[in-house]
């Protein structure tokens, strides 16, 4: 975690901060390697402080070495005076994007009224930033999760029938996630079928699957706290021409997605590719997500594919590619693989068997 730890300060250098304040659950097990659900980091450019209850102290110590561990209760004016006490400075910078504006009050009424000198300074997306660049174990980790993803999602579609209820389907592909190994789901996972894949992210229903219709599955395990993420969408029996059209756009914009992403390009340039090919086949309008997102700690993270994103894709960046075209009435497409930018160019790190339209009989 030091490496992780000498980053940030070097960002906090950079941006004049004296210390930062962080909660966001990901980012803390990020900067610490503490799993437990409730604590916040304050690192400064002497000090990495994990402040913790009772319940986790112990976890702490065994999983955050590099960290002294503060002991906290009752509310946050109780403790926060004595953690900031020797911190000198003036800049405390704290995620905006995940405190709550009563936490906010909370900090700033502490810091006022122990006139510690200190103001709160946003820094929201500064620790996602540096998450987005994968190291090598976590990279290794990602992969275990879209093996266990690939092995679960095949073990169960090879015996699924007609009639089996969404529902039912969805249960079958959790089990089999955790069977193989998954600590949890990376999401709840999607099964729609038949009009209900038209809704890009539709719960799991009781509606009974059917031939011919289309049949979206969506889903990802986690390991060693980190995700992947898997789209398929299957069709029973025997598809019909509007299934071969549409299923077969989306399988070209997604080709033309990999084989044209590159290190340097843009988040909107990537999402360009698989966009144009959706739209010579006239349904740009069926298209209303992104491409793909950064997977990592987190089911969504940076990097963001999509039309307005300014994001560069970076070698060792992990991320989703997944087209989709959604017809209400009908259903939807959308089939999604797993990316990891390997020397300039997608590394696939999802292998379950789709469909290729070309070869189809």
């Amino acid at each position: 975690m030091n490496n992780r730890i000498n980053r940030l300060r070097q960002e906090l250098t950079r941006r004049e901060l004296d210390a930062i304040l962080i909660s966001q659950p990901q980012n803390r097990r990020y900067l610490s390697g503490f799993s437990g659900s409730a604590g916040f980091l304050l690192i400064s450019k002497q000090e990495a402080v994990l402040a913790t209850d009772f319940r986790y102290t112990e976890q702490a110590t065994s999983q955050a070495p590099d960290y002294k561990i503060f002991q906290i209760s009752g509310s946050l004016a109780a403790w926060l005076p004595e953690l900031i006490a020797n911190l000198g400075g003036s800049n405390l910078g704290f995620e905006d994007g995940h405190v709550t504006f009563a936490l906010h009050q909370q900090l700033s009424n502490t810091l006022k009224e122990t006139k510690s000198g200190l103001s709160l300074t946003p820094v929201g997306g500064l620790v996602e930033s540096l998450r987005a660049i994968k190291e090598p174990e976590e990279i290794e980790l990602i992969a275990k999760s879209a093996e266990i993803t690939d092995a679960a999602f095949e073990e169960v579609t090879d015996r699924v029938q007609p009639g089996t209820t969404e529902k039912q389907l969805a249960w079958e592909l959790e089990k089999s996630l955790r069977e193989h190994g998954s600590e949890a789901m990376a999401f709840e996972v999607i099964v729609a079928s038949g009009p209900n894949a038209a809704l890009p992210h539709a719960r799991p229903s009781e509606h009974q699957i059917q031939p011919g219709e289309p049949v979206v599955i969506d889903m990802g395990a986690r390991v060693g706290g980190y995700c992947s993420d898997l789209s398929r969408t299957i069709c029973l029996g025997t598809p019909d021409d509007k299934f071969r059209q549409v299923y077969s756009t989306v399988f070209k914009a997604q080709s033309a997605a990999i084989a044209g992403i590159n290190e340097g390009m843009s988040g909107h340039d990537a999402d360009a590719l698989a966009r144009a090919v959706i739209e010579e086949a006239n349904y740009g309008q069926a298209f209303g997500h992104a491409l793909g997102h950064g997977v990592g700690l987190a089911a969504h993270e940076e990097p963001r594919l999509g039309p307005n994103s300014e994001d560069t894709l970076r070698n060792n960046m992990v991320f989703s590619i997944e087209p989709g075209i959604y017809l209400s009435g009908w259903g939807g497409v959308r089939i999604e693989d797993l990316a990891v930018m390997d020397s300039g160019r997608p590394r696939l790190l999802s292998n379950a068997k789709k469909w290729k339209p070309e070869v189809s009989s």
